[in-house]
């Protein structure tokens, strides 16, 4: 398992990290086998650890705080705040990234997690309720309070990085020093912006949902029924066959199929390595909910793909395209709220 310093932190982590959203209710309930698989990942060579205190409203953090009892110094340990806890929380005051919300999500976080500090603390999403200057205040706070070691954040837009960079600098907070996206043969977008504003910045960058949520593990073929489980429901736009571009996936998936079997490697290893392959990309989030899983994703640490094999990956999804837009799980409100678009009908 090959390392990487994670932006300008200083901070080596491994090129897979160990996602754990399908630990707990949303995945794997069996808490004794979900600590054997955060250990398989650790006596693998992973060292960083990604999570959420969303994730199973909670649950997962505590079975990553039980699992690395008696090993915290050998893991890069990373969660995320934004979200309700509990999924239907219409509380406005129990999400979001100002200070009252975070200073609570970050001691509840340490609590699950049964450690006193957090190495890389993440805003899962951006607020356009919060001024950024706020969230990087009480952020700047808690490093310096040593609760949290370095900060970040996830599924923001190339103009929110510059301007975080820019109200950092101006206003003496701690900047943000990593960007967790979604990126994938089948969600590219990030190419265009995303990445070569990180890499701009010397912002570390771990990409999640490298299978897009098993697309590309080949599970999904033509004339498959798509099985709705629990954890496929919290998503179910993406696994929806009426949409045009879930239907574009199904053709990518057997082009892919061919280039995976003439390079001789499956579809998951093709799929994991390419994300790898990005100069921009820190390291891969892998998401596996068994050992087996785990096990058969590990066994792409060390491919690389050459430039031939790439190039035909490039014709199939073109750099910088996402073939389904509802992939994207954050969407400016700029176009989802018409009332932004529109004047009032008196100005018209």
């Amino acid at each position: 398992m090959q390392h990487r310093t994670l932006g300008r932190t200083g901070i080596s982590v491994s090129e897979f990290a160990l996602g754990t959203m399908r630990l707990g209710a949303w995945g794997n309930t069996d808490h004794a086998d979900a600590i054997r698989l955060v250990h398989t990942a650790l006596d693998a060579g992973i060292n960083l650890i990604d999570t959420a205190d969303q994730y199973s409203s909670g649950e997962a953090e505590q079975i990553i705080g039980k699992a690395i009892q008696g090993r915290r110094d050998e893991v890069v340990l990373a969660t995320k705040g934004h979200f309700p806890l509990k999924l239907g929380d219409g509380d406005p005051n129990h999400r979001g990234n100002s200070r009252r919300h975070l200073t609570r999500a970050v001691e509840d976080s340490l609590r699950r997690l049964g450690t006193d500090r957090i190495d890389l603390y993440q805003v899962h999403r951006p607020d356009p309720g919060t001024d950024i200057d706020e969230t990087l205040s009480v952020l700047s706070d808690l490093v310096r309070a040593g609760k949290i070691m370095a900060i970040g954040t996830s599924d923001f837009p190339a103009e929110q990085l510059v301007e975080a960079q820019w109200v950092a600098e101006r206003r003496n907070h701690v900047p943000f020093h990593t960007e967790q996206p979604p990126y994938s043969l089948f969600v590219r977008g990030i190419e265009a912006d995303v990445l070569p504003t990180a890499q701009r910045y010397g912002l570390g960058v771990l990409t999640w949902s490298p299978l897009n949520s098993g697309w590309l593990t080949g599970q999904f073929r033509h004339g498959d029924e798509i099985e709705l489980t629990e954890f496929r429901r919290v998503v179910a736009h993406k696994f929806d066959l009426d949409l045009p571009g879930n239907r574009r996936k199904l053709d990518a998936v057997e082009e892919l199929l061919v280039v995976a079997k003439e390079t001789g490697v499956s579809l998951t290893h093709l799929a994991l390595a390419f994300a790898a392959t990005h100069p921009g990309v820190t390291s891969v989030i892998l998401g596996p909910r068994t050992i087996e899983h785990l096990t058969d994703q590990l066994a792409a640490a060390d491919l690389r793909l050459d430039d031939d094999v790439l190039d035909r990956i490039d014709e199939i999804v073109p750099p910088g395209v996402t073939l389904n837009p509802a992939d994207i799980d954050y969407r400016r409100p700029s176009l989802t709220d018409a009332d932004l678009r529109r004047r009032p009908a008196r100005h018209r």
